[in-house]
């Protein structure tokens, strides 16, 4: 819950996307997704912030089912991942082939 991972993830989708048009991210209401530093940083990138009204979490249920099969189909029945990149690398295969 660090705003850090957040700007991270931000710069990162950023870069490795084409933005065009009007653009909304869509979060909870999470203390790193309402920092001052977040939100400054959507502003400079012309980038809407559109957040999941309190006490309503079926606004991210698709968000959390998917996770949710990941855990279980990908990750649980690996006890330990031999390092980063072969964790990065199963995890690219189940998103990009497996799931999509």
């Amino acid at each position: 819950m660090a705003t850090d991972l957040v700007l991270k993830t931000l710069e990162s989708a950023v870069k490795n996307r084409t933005i065009t048009g009007d653009l909304i991210i869509h979060t909870d209401l999470g203390s790193q997704y309402t920092s001052d530093d977040y939100n400054q940083r959507l502003t400079e990138l012309h980038i809407r912030h559109s957040y999941s009204r309190k006490g309503c979490p079926y606004n991210n249920a698709p968000m959390e089912s998917f996770h949710a099969f990941l855990k279980k189909e990908c990750v649980y029945p690996v006890p330990v991942f031999e390092n980063y990149e072969t964790a990065a690398a199963v995890l690219f295969e189940y998103v990009h082939a497996f799931y999509n």
